[in-house]
């Protein structure tokens, strides 16, 4: 769909809510593409995703109220508060802060204030975008191995699932109580259990822990292990429906984006430079006579993975994000809101 049409379209009464929502119309700030036409992987079955961001209303920044977002599902569209998108640009969230890359024609409208939010885009660029892209390169990563039906060799089905709890864990030091890093040791080994030929063990040494803690991290493993046992129906109707190229794509984007934030600094939604290596992973050159996976694919996700791995320890990023920074664009932000100066 081309852009002339995406403006039509967003002119008619199916997105009426736009102007009409007592929390959108004057208060929106932001409207831009999402999803494929965002990254420019689009096909002609393509559906248009819209995102947004709209500020909250004098009446309720005064009396402390705040709407979280605006979703219309017939239309696919989301419009986040300004509070809601600012906490998630600073947790550096994927499906977020790919709102402050798009191409500059693809932002279909822009307030003044909008335009501030991109120019300080920068604020929020710090070294936790490698937890928050790994976090969703995981949940990707275990939702395509589910997808698939790749579970002839059960021993690297398990080394799939040991790396995904890694990952996961890297943010356990920030999230739980501080633990020693040689406290939680897992590892794989010879199956004990007769149904597998090697098996996850781990070795824990921890006192005068919390326990809740410990049970929380214990249950973001075990949901780890479990999705990874998910091979139903669902998972038959994704390989059925073709989704399996597309869910491979987004794995390698999500990769791909991270390494930009580290190296260079700059969230690139577009991808022009990998438009046909994410299209052909799209399109299933990647997928065996089965639909599934190739040996190749997992290649590359590793080789990936390394180049992610090099740009965190080399990544010129500050640990945190600037706080101040974006304490001070949100008080501004707010107190335009506020004067009705939008």
């Amino acid at each position: 769909m081309k852009l002339e049409e995406i403006k039509e379209k967003l002119a008619g009464s199916e997105y009426d809510f736009l102007r009409n929502d007592k929390h959108l119309g004057k208060n929106i700030i932001l409207l831009g593409l999402g999803g494929s036409h965002a990254y420019g992987t689009e096909t002609e079955t393509s559906d248009l995703d819209i995102r947004g961001c709209a500020l909250s209303s004098r009446e309720e920044i005064l009396c402390g109220e705040n709407f979280e977002q605006v979703m219309d599902i017939p239309t696919d569209t989301t419009v986040f508060s300004f509070t809601k998108l600012i906490q998630l640009l600073t947790d550096c969230n994927p499906n977020t802060i790919e709102i402050l890359g798009l191409r500059p024609d693809h932002y279909l409208y822009l307030s003044d204030i909008g335009r501030e939010l991109l120019d300080n885009r920068k604020m929020f660029l710090s070294r936790k975008a490698v937890n928050s892209f790994s976090g969703y390169a995981t949940a990707q990563f275990r939702r395509l191995d589910n997808k698939s039906a790749r579970l002839a060799d059960q021993s690297i089905q398990e080394q799939h699932i040991l790396s995904s709890i890694k990952m996961a864990s890297e943010s356990f030091r920030e999230m739980y109580f501080q633990y020693p890093e040689d406290a939680v040791k897992l590892y794989i080994d010879k199956a004990v259990n007769d149904s597998l030929d090697t098996e996850i063990f781990m070795d824990i040494s921890l006192k005068h822990y919390p326990l809740r803690d410990y049970k929380d991290m214990w249950n973001r493993m075990s949901d780890i292990v479990r999705d990874y046992a998910k091979v139903g129906k669902r998972n038959q109707n994704a390989i059925s429906h073709n989704k399996l190229g597309k869910h491979m794509m987004h794995l390698i984007r999500l990769y791909i984006m991270c390494i930009d934030i580290l190296e260079k600094g700059e969230i690139i939604t577009y991808r022009e430079a990998e438009h046909d290596l994410l299209m052909s992973i799209r399109n299933g050159a990647f997928l065996d006579g089965n639909r599934q996976p190739t040996d190749e694919f997992f290649e590359l996700v590793e080789d990936y993975k390394k180049r992610l791995g090099y740009a965190k320890d080399n990544t010129d990023l500050p640990e945190l994000p600037d706080y101040e920074a974006i304490r001070e664009f949100t008080i501004y932000a707010n107190g335009r809101a506020v004067k009705e100066d939008i």
